[in-house]
């Protein structure tokens, strides 16, 4: 056991929402939070530079001592999670695509699979549609990232964004839709006005951190019986005090509305 930090990473503020479900799930851990925010987004850049950059990111992690590493980015976890696992000795955990339980539920009709150009055309992804994507609908959602990233959560560019990327889809049944990319979620309510009512948007948060939380145990890394956890430490590559103010205001909402 041990009182030392996870870390956790994206290419900037979507991975919070991974950061807040880890809080609920293992609030006994203390987390480190890295954003690359100078170098966002990782949607739209080649494959070598995200493993570039993750490593990066991964670098300045293990600089504070973290014990585990959280890739909060479905693109850089996609690019980069397997490589890592093979230079690194801590655990590294990654997301992707809710696909596997969005294709359990119950009903008929098509999932939507939100995600960022990258995270659709790599080999992970397409493995995961080999085996669960019967019905899935792989959606690529240029510009949603970035209202999250500006803090538009709703509002009229957000909503003609999302009609522009889902109105197609729309004259079909639909099962679900995932969210594939670790920002979407903060766009949860503005995503369901456009989708019959009760229809179910899945993310990956939940899994990526049971799965953390199953490493390490498996690793004896989990904190000792009664450290007072859930301190957070957030860092950017941005290196200003504005963004950090701004990954607190956006924990902060997570936890309250996500």
């Amino acid at each position: 056991m041990t009182n030392r930090p996870v870390g956790m990473l994206d290419s900037g503020l979507g991975g919070i929402s991974v950061l807040a479900q880890a809080l609920r799930g293992l609030p006994g851990e203390d987390y480190v939070y890295f954003g690359d925010t100078a170098n966002i987004p990782y949607g739209d850049k080649e494959p070598e530079e995200v493993l570039r950059l993750t490593r990066q990111a991964v670098d300045k992690l293990i600089f504070h001592n973290c014990k585990a590493i959280v890739i909060a980015c479905n693109t850089a976890t996609s690019v980069a999670a397997q490589q890592l696992r093979e230079e690194l000795s801590l655990p590294v955990i990654g997301i992707e695509p809710a696909l596997k339980p969005a294709s359990l539920l119950p009903g008929e009709g098509q999932i939507l699979v939100l995600a960022t150009q990258v995270t659709l055309r790599l080999a992970k992804f397409q493995a995961l549609m080999e085996r669960y994507g019967d019905h899935a609908v792989p959606v690529p959602c240029s510009g949603l990232m970035e209202c999250v990233e500006a803090g538009q959560m709703e509002g009229p560019q957000v909503h003609r964004l999302l009609q522009n990327l889902l109105t197609p889809y729309l004259d079909k049944p639909i099962k679900a839709v995932v969210l594939g990319c670790t920002h979407y979620p903060f766009l949860r309510h503005a995503i369901a006005g456009f989708l019959p009512q009760g229809t179910p948007l899945i993310d990956g948060n939940e899994g990526t951190v049971r799965q953390l939380g199953r490493r390490l145990r498996e690793e004896n890394l989990q904190a000792p019986e009664g450290w007072q956890g859930g301190h957070v430490t957030f860092l950017s590559s941005s290196n200003d005090e504005a963004t950090v103010r701004r990954m607190q205001t956006m924990l902060e909402m997570a936890l309250t509305q996500l």
